[in-house]
């Protein structure tokens, strides 16, 4: 069984699943002390429409890695859930690039104040009794490493792994190919007793570097092919072009897919991401990604693996 939004779903009833997508990412702090930038009734209404649009692709499931640091809401998300026929896996973890928040700064392992990592204890509980008293539990941790593993980095980095050996749960990594940092968490979380084949590697579908992504297969991991429609970063026929190459190589087992979209996210002013990214939308592997795929060569059978299978065994 794997906990949704909606309640336990058998992991082998999850069907077509994409590995990487936000409901909403948001900072909480200026939408609250800011309403003029947000409407709550428009952005719910807006979201429901674009998931019953994905759904209708035959998408039966994302996994929605928003944690602290990017605005998780479980309660908004079940509102929206409730009105659409999609499972919706959530996260616990911390995402940040640098530092911890000062919530943590001064206790705990390290700090001035010392003793145990509360963030262990936050984490395992949003696994074990539900997250904010909602009752909605986390299914898998979610944590983050960009250009370098700073001391912040790596203490979340040490707590998902505590968790993860506590409960069992598995892991999806933000991380940086231009910095190879995929390796680096690796090494962090091995050398903390994870097993790597419990871990997703996010974003590695921003490279075409395939020596870098066969050595995080090596290691054991799989990896995320999952920002699709971020062609600023890398148009998809370099992302098509890679998964092929790698799917010939036998490694269609290794990977998963999706777009790292949401229905809004506030990173950006109003209408500047779809002006400069007009296809990183929910619907672009569906409409765009699937059918380039097959006419590069990728068997219904490797990307049923890649969409299906291994995220049953990812969650298994």
């Amino acid at each position: 069984m794997v906990e949704t939004v909606r309640g336990q779903v058998p992991v082998d009833q999850l069907g077509t699943v994409l590995m990487h997508e936000h409901v909403f990412v948001l900072n909480e702090e200026i939408r609250r002390n800011y309403p003029e930038f947000w409407d709550e009734e428009a952005r719910v209404a807006d979201a429901i429409e674009r998931l019953r649009e994905l759904a209708s692709r035959g998408v039966d499931t994302i996994v929605d890695p928003t944690v602290i640091g990017l605005g998780r809401d479980v309660e908004r998300v079940a509102r929206i859930n409730a009105e659409v026929d999609l499972n919706i896996i959530t996260a616990t973890g911390l995402y940040t690039y640098d530092s911890v928040p000062f919530f943590f700064r001064l206790h705990g392992p390290g700090t001035p104040l010392g003793g145990d990592e509360m963030m262990v204890r936050m984490f395992v509980k949003d696994i074990t009794e539900g997250i904010a008293g909602t009752g909605i539990k986390a299914a898998f941790l979610k944590c983050a490493i960009e250009v370098e593993l700073t001391p912040g980095v790596e203490r979340v980095l040490h707590a998902v792994a505590e968790a993860h050996l506590q409960t069992g749960v598995p892991i999806t990594v933000h991380t940086s190919p231009g910095h190879r940092t995929g390796l680096v968490a690796q090494e962090v979380l091995r050398r903390s007793g994870v097993d790597l084949g419990r871990v997703v590697i996010g974003h590695s579908g921003d490279t075409t570097d395939t020596d870098y992504l066969r050595e995080l297969i090596d290691n054991g991991s799989y990896i995320g092919m999952d920002r699709f429609g971020m062609d600023v970063l890398l148009p998809t026929d370099e992302r098509v072009a890679t998964i092929a190459a790698l799917a010939g190589g036998g490694l269609a087992d290794r990977m998963v897919l999706a777009h790292d979209a949401s229905c809004h996210i506030d990173w950006f002013p109003s209408g500047v991401a779809e002006q400069a990214m007009p296809n990183w939308n929910y619907t672009h592997i569906h409409d765009v990604v699937l059918p380039a795929l097959r006419e590069a060569g990728v068997t219904e059978e490797q990307l049923t693996t890649m969409l299906v299978d291994n995220p049953r065994r990812y969650f298994s």
